[in-house]
């Protein structure tokens, strides 16, 4: 279907299949990660295959694939599992063997020693910033007793006119002096520069965990404090937007970026207390922690009718956008439950709210 979208015969049928990709990524509203590119080039290449059919059973009538859905069915290209077509209106089937692998996401062991990496980076300039600044001091006292001793030499090579002895002293002792002060000044600017180091590396260290776009916490940030939350009840919620590809296509990008920056600006004020992040794409996440699972329904349902109730507009035109409204599901995470079960779970939950017509919320006891 994308490659048919793509040219009328007049480009090589690999410039058609790159652009084929590049159009897939688009109307899914995925990022280019590299197991992104890997999971569009199967689909757009096998048109025939089993996961290009069962990515247009799940797409069909406009549904756009989530981030966990594409990571799941990803798996088939890396291959960790197998994509199954099912019948319609079933549920996912099990996974059957797949191929080998052609590209792959970083791994666990790898992000993890990568972020061992950042950590020790940061703990060693922090150390060097400290041990700079004790020599800058040490250097200021030395230069004060240094400036001292020179002034009592020179006061003392006037008074002893002939002792030459006294007067090179003193010229030694002046030529150390300012020896001293350039040394001061260079430590200074080391300080300063392994100060601002310090600060760059802890921003992107930061940025690394941040979604440019909405300044949310990104899916990484969400994931890692799932994982640190030590204290129940934890409640996870997905939210996707409801035709959000229409928002693009009529309005253009600009726009849906806005969109997206007032919805989670509006999830984030609904949500005191709890982590609003965006999952990808137009889907968001909410960690909810601490109050039981009735009261988590109520407050994601409050904040996803806010969402349906505000007023977007048009900067350009003042003309208001209509009709954007949020689909989720939500799950409670067990004692012994992992995040990955939690996360197909309320993935299961929210295309169920976008087979029942969107615009609602589907929970495990609301069902």
């Amino acid at each position: 279907m994308y490659l048919e979208k793509i040219g009328d015969g007049g480009v090589s049928a690999g410039y058609g299949l790159i652009h084929a990709v590049l159009a897939f990524l688009e109307d899914q509203r995925l990022d280019p990660t590299p197991l992104n590119y890997s999971f569009a080039y199967r689909v757009v290449s096998e048109p025939a295959g089993t996961l290009a059919m069962e990515v247009a059973r799940r797409t069909d009538g406009g549904i756009r694939l989530t981030g966990s859905e594409v990571e799941r069915l990803g798996n088939a290209i890396d291959g960790a599992a197998g994509i199954v077509v099912a019948p319609a209106g079933d549920g996912p089937q099990p996974p059957s063997p797949a191929p080998a692998p052609t590209a792959s996401a970083p791994t666990e062991t790898e992000v993890a020693a990568a972020e061992a990496l950042v950590t020790e980076t940061l703990r060693q300039v922090a150390g060097f910033a400290t041990m700079v600044s004790e020599m800058r001091t040490e250097t200021q006292d030395f230069g004060r007793d240094l400036a001292a001793s020179a002034d009592a030499l020179q006061r003392s090579a006037r008074i002893a006119c002939t002792d030459p002895t006294i007067a090179e002293l003193a010229r030694i002792t002046a030529a150390m002096q300012t020896r001293v002060e350039i040394a001061e000044a260079r430590l200074e600017q080391a300080t300063r520069e392994a100060s601002e180091l310090r600060e760059q590396l802890a921003a992107a260290h930061d940025d690394a965990r941040r979604d440019s776009l909405t300044d949310l916490p990104n899916r990484r940030a969400f994931e890692e404090a799932v994982e640190a939350v030590e204290q129940g009840p934890i409640h996870v919620a997905m939210c996707d937007v409801d035709h959000f590809k229409a928002i693009n296509d009529l309005h253009g990008h600009p726009v849906g970026d806005r969109v997206l920056r007032a919805i989670g600006s509006t999830l984030v004020r609904e949500c005191p207390g709890h982590m609003v992040a965006r999952y990808g794409g137009e889907e968001f996440a909410v960690l909810i922690a601490g109050i039981d699972i009735v009261e988590a329904e109520v407050l994601l349902e409050r904040a996803r009718i806010a969402v349906g109730e505000r007023r977007y507009r048009l900067r350009e035109s003042d003309t208001l956008i209509n009709g954007i409204t949020l689909s989720a599901g939500m799950v409670t995470i067990a004692p012994g439950d992992n995040l990955l079960s939690a996360i197909e779970r309320v993935d299961a939950l929210l295309y169920e709210a976008k087979r029942r017509g969107r615009n609602q919320l589907v929970g495990e006891i609301a069902r």
